[in-house]
């Protein structure tokens, strides 16, 4: 048995714990707090490492989506996280998204919702305003590239089809499934979604680019105008 096995986990300062549990046990085995705490190192007078991270978690209602969305300054207003510890934070849950990216461009042939949901979610879903995206395929349904349309306000953004068509013409794509984000988390479409996806829809059966879907996120759920049958 190791000395770490030995002595245990209590026998650890309270701010090492967390490395020793994840040298016994993995990485899988730690919570959020945990994981981020190893990031901070230390916590302040006051709380450990843990308790801290606890807190900040709390602060984005326990989600890394909400989390990911703070900034170093964000994170420098909690006692006990400097620059540095900000930088380190955000430089893991990039770290963390990029690894997702990675994990998607090996399914770049799109066959339902979610794989649409995915590549929409790595370009969207942390944003704290209403974004507008499409990602452009071929006849194979092979991603050619995800482009972002435009990027609005807290409510809505404002989506010109003229645009989105040219770039699709540019980039020869047959068929693009359109994606936005709501901010506030709710994902059923407004009427103005319903709206838009109908005079997209029409525009695109002119010119011969169909469009396939309309995934609106949600933070980690999302609404498919297809699978529902609304298009």
């Amino acid at each position: 048995m190791s000395e770490i096995g030995k002595s245990g986990i209590k026998c650890w300062a309270e701010d090492d714990r967390p490395r020793e549990k994840l040298l016994l046990k993995g990485a899988s085995a730690l919570s959020d707090a945990e994981l981020i705490a190893i990031l901070i190192g230390s916590g302040n007078r006051e709380e450990t490492a843990v308790e801290l991270s606890q807190r900040v978690l709390k602060h984005s209602f326990g989600n890394l989506i909400e989390l990911s969305k703070l900034s170093i300054h964000d994170l420098t207003q909690f006692k006990g996280i400097g620059e540095v510890k900000a930088i380190s934070i955000v430089a893991a849950l990039e770290l963390g998204k990029r690894r997702r990216r990675a994990d998607i461009h090996d399914k770049v042939q799109i066959t339902k919702s979610e794989q649409a949901f995915e590549i929409l979610q790595e370009q969207l879903g942390a944003s704290s305003f209403e974004q507008f995206a499409a990602v452009l395929l071929n006849r194979a349904n092979r991603v050619i590239r995800t482009i972002m349309i435009s990027s609005g306000g807290i409510t809505g953004t404002v989506v010109d089809p003229k645009k989105v068509f040219k770039l699709a013409l540019e980039n020869n794509a047959t068929s693009m499934i359109l994606g936005h984000n709501h901010p506030s988390g709710q994902v059923q479409p407004s009427e103005a979604d319903i709206s838009l996806t109908r005079k997209m829809k029409q525009a695109g059966d002119i010119l011969e680019i169909a469009i396939l879907d309309h995934i609106i996120i949600g933070d980690e759920k999302y609404y498919s105008f297809a699978d529902d049958g609304r298009i």
